[in-house]
């Protein structure tokens, strides 16, 4: 439960450009078994919201990464939608992102707010999506997409196949005027630099949390993940 701040400032001293930090959340919809037992180790630990916003201020005073707290809409709604924008803003957060939460609710009820809190929110999409639906999400996104690879939940670990190079080519050759960060399945140094090909980033969750959960360092973990070009700067 306390090792957040430490990690987080690791991680920043290791090369990594941004920071997902999640919200643990008893029913995760999106994530496979790793990020379902973390949430539930890091609940039963005592975390929750107030304590993440308070780790976070620890946070900026030591480091200044761009930090996106993710969360489902559950928890975020019972805390008061309100006020956790605010005191999320207040904390150092810099951007949302809700899986659950749809276009359609967010343009009616929500937006008002991320406004009002000078908060952004980033939207999931997947190879599935619309071109018009994309395009409505592209309109309302002043930070990033967050590209949903695989019909799966989070964890997967095998290579990439041809369905996914082809929906990545079609997206890169629809020169979305966003940026796009490519998540569920980036787990090592292939399937990292698949996603750096074709968008602007990769986003790794489940296979991060299994490497420090076998008591591994932060730094070793990135430093395999890193491009060969990086690691020669």
């Amino acid at each position: 439960m306390n090792s957040t701040v430490d990690a987080v400032v690791e991680l920043d001293k290791s090369g990594v450009d941004l920071i997902e930090l999640g919200i643990p959340f008893s029913d995760p919809l999106a994530d496979g078994e790793t990020i379902q037992k973390t949430s539930e180790v890091a609940l039963k630990n005592g975390m929750s919201i107030d304590l993440l916003l308070t780790q976070l201020k620890e946070i900026r005073q030591h480091s200044q990464i761009p930090i996106v707290l993710m969360g489902y809409f559950n928890p975020i709604f019972r805390y008061g939608i309100e006020r956790f924008l605010s005191q999320a803003k207040d904390a150092g957060a810099d951007g949302i992102i809700i899986p659950d939460l749809t276009i359609e609710d967010y343009e009616r009820e929500y937006k008002k707010y991320f406004q009002q809190a000078e908060l952004p929110l980033s939207f999931l999409f997947t190879p599935k999506t619309p071109i018009d639906r994309l395009m409505r999400l592209v309109n309302q996104t002043e930070t990033f997409l967050y590209y949903v690879s695989v019909a799966s939940t989070t964890g997967k670990t095998t290579g990439i196949n041809q369905q996914q190079e082809e929906d990545a080519l079609k997206l890169f050759n629809r020169k979305i005027e966003v940026p796009i960060l490519m998540g569920f399945g980036i787990h090592d140094a292939a399937t990292f630099d698949f996603a750096s090909k074709y968008f602007n980033g990769g986003i790794i969750g489940s296979a991060f949390l299994r490497h420090i959960g076998a008591e591994r360092s932060i730094s070793s973990f990135i430093e395999s993940i890193k491009p060969q070009v990086l690691k020669e700067i």
